[in-house]
């Protein structure tokens, strides 16, 4: 007769026999952890500036958080910050999901995740970074020019019509006016206040400066950054899933979709004359465009 007991012991040596045969990433008993690059200035795109936006990575995220066997999910973040707006509902949009799936976050800072790109970082539930990371920035900045006095010099006289006392406020080619100064500051200062909040939310009981400094704006190598409390530990991604998933666990990165539909449209959008045309008109706003992202990469010495 035959043994039950030996039966269901030689089915289980089947099946564990077989799912060495299984690609991983059919195996529920292989730990996935999707990973999405986050990377760029954050903000307005152009052709010459592929900015980050919430519209371009939220279908990344989406499918980051679905995947099927997830852990976690990991964010390698190379950002100089950019719009306080995108950065806040992309920080936004991760925690809805993790919240959603229930699902930890882990963020890993590349080169840089300064300004808006450290607001993104705090979605993380973890943050690690590399020792020669640049990280922080909790501030807020905005510029411009002063053309009044090089259009005397040409001969050029602005004519400017309004209707509403401030619609003209620090137009480069007038007088800086103090008081449009103070008003631009004061709004500078709310935003920075919601940064401020969005951090110690985040961060909590892990700050360990002084927030005179941890929110001046300055920002510090990774190994400073962990000392002061904005990292959680000198890492890298590899290194710190497998130690805290297993040797054997899966790191697929989320990429755009390739498809040949994608591709078709992109080629589409593009085709004919009058875009041609467009995109020649569109030159020099693309060109002031990538030199102010050169510019802002510049800041952090890249």
């Amino acid at each position: 007769m035959n043994d039950p007991a030996n039966a269901g012991h030689s089915s289980s040596s089947l099946l564990d026999g077989l799912g060495k045969w299984i690609p991983a990433r059919f195996r529920s008993d292989v730990p996935v952890v999707p990973v999405v690059r986050l990377s760029g200035v954050i903000g307005a795109v152009t052709p010459l500036r592929p900015g980050m936006t919430l519209a371009s990575v939220a279908k990344l995220l989406d499918r980051a958080f679905a995947t099927r066997n997830a852990k976690a999910v990991a964010l390698a973040i190379n950002s100089p910050g950019g719009s306080p707006v995108q950065s806040r509902l992309i920080y936004l949009r991760i925690r809805a999901l993790a919240a959603e799936k229930k699902l930890p976050v882990i963020a890993f800072v590349e080169d840089v995740a300064a300004s808006g790109g450290y607001m993104i970082a705090c979605a993380a539930d973890e943050i690690y970074c590399d020792p020669s990371s640049i990280v922080g920035s909790i501030g807020v900045v905005g510029g411009s020019f002063g053309f009044q006095e090089l259009i005397k010099k040409i001969g050029v006289e602005r004519r400017l019509y309004t209707a509403g006392e401030h619609k003209a406020q620090l137009d480069p080619f007038l007088p800086e006016d103090p008081g449009d100064v103070a008003r631009v500051k004061a709004l500078q200062q709310e935003i920075h206040a919601l940064f401020i909040s969005l951090v110690k939310d985040s961060r909590g009981a892990r700050l360990k400066g002084e927030e005179s400094k941890l929110f001046s704006g300055e920002y510090w190598a990774g190994g400073t950054s962990v000392a002061l409390g904005l990292s959680d530990a000198i890492g890298d991604l590899r290194a710190v899933l497998r130690e805290k998933f297993g040797d054997k666990v899966r790191t697929p990165v989320i990429a755009p979709s390739t498809g040949l539909l994608s591709g078709l449209m992109r080629k589409s959008s593009g085709a004919g004359a009058e875009a041609s045309l467009d995109g020649l008109a569109a030159l020099p706003d693309q060109l002031i465009s990538a030199l102010e992202t050169r510019a802002i990469w510049a800041k952090y010495g890249f």
